[in-house]
């Protein structure tokens, strides 16, 4: 018979746990599945895949598997030794299968062997998980710092009883929680795709998008907000009104700010698991892009009066550009 190395058809290791074969088991069956794969040879993997899993996701098979040993190449012709004939393939003892009395170890297929440890026979049904979804929402700030549902429209692949696949769309509306973040990926568990044969249901998997907002930027939890301050409120302090997501709040400003300083609005932000996210406002100096003659004149009068040297830190230069 020719040899069949389970384990790499999985792509695991041999120490490779039971969750970890399961888990290889349920993405390569998505992959190959022939009525849905693009895959020139998705029939013959995805009867390989299946074989390979129903031998190694049973514990006794997988023994069984493991005491023919590690040394042989896939496709190599190779004989069960004499202990593991003792132990395992009493039905092949007498040159036969216990269902075939004429076919002996040398015509037997690999998986015949272990399938008789249960009494299933290869090209049986499998269980089927169900298809896990992928799916963007695009939600507000607003509705990422209050929580929100979503409405999605989704076309699911599913088998009926006798196992044929089909798409079926579906309509779901999931809770996104209070709090979430730009690229956030939440878990909705049971929401995918119908297991089929004793599979379990797929899984959803949503990837927050926070949508742009005309004041605020996001990141994290944390949220940043311009603030246009005139020179004078800058230089003397002033009390000015900051936007928040729940309405507009006072904020000191203390005497000599600077552009480009952050002021601090505490627990401002987006939720969290514990406590909120804090609000930041971003200090710019807003000039008056067309000042009367007055103000043209005070202008004039404290640059006259002044002896500040914004570009002081450039030290003499000897070049006139």
């Amino acid at each position: 018979m020719k040899y069949k190395d389970y384990y790499k058809v999985l792509g695991v290791e041999r120490t490779a746990s039971a969750d970890d074969i399961k888990k290889a088991y349920r993405k390569l069956a998505h992959k190959f599945h022939p009525d849905v794969s693009k895959e020139k040879n998705a029939k013959e993997k995805f009867q390989e895949i299946g074989e390979a899993y129903e031998t190694l996701k049973n514990a006794e098979k997988r023994s069984a598997y493991d005491q023919l040993g590690s040394g042989f190449t896939p496709g190599q012709d190779f004989r069960p030794p004499p202990d593991w004939e003792r132990q395992f393939g009493e039905g092949f003892a007498r040159g036969g299968r216990a269902d075939n009395p004429h076919t002996s170890f040398d015509e037997a297929d690999l998986a015949d062997l272990f399938a008789g440890l249960s009494g299933r026979r290869s090209g049986g049904r499998f269980p089927m998980p169900g298809q896990d979804f992928e799916v963007e929402a695009r939600i507000t700030l607003e509705q990422a710092a209050h929580g929100t549902e979503v409405e999605l429209n989704l076309e699911a692949v599913e088998h009926d009883d006798q196992g044929v696949p089909r798409r079926v769309p579906r309509t779901l509306r999931v809770r996104v929680p209070k709090g979430a973040t730009e690229g956030q990926r939440l878990r909705i568990p049971g929401k995918g795709g119908k297991g089929f044969d004793g599979g379990r249901d797929g899984d959803l998997y949503l990837h927050i998008s926070l949508l742009p907002h005309r004041l605020f930027r996001a990141s994290g939890h944390d949220l940043y907000v311009d603030l246009p301050l005139a020179p004078w409120e800058a230089v003397l302090g002033a009390s000015v009104e900051v936007p928040t997501l729940d309405g507009a709040v006072r904020l000191k400003v203390p005497a000599g700010t600077k552009a480009g300083q952050h002021l601090r609005l505490s627990k401002r932000g987006l939720p969290k698991r514990e406590g909120e996210g804090d609000l930041y406002a971003v200090v710019q100096i807003a000039v008056p892009a067309a000042p009367s003659a007055r103000e043209r004149e005070l202008f004039g009068q404290l640059a006259k009066e002044s002896h500040f040297d914004p570009r002081s830190h450039f030290g003499s230069t000897k070049e006139t550009a």
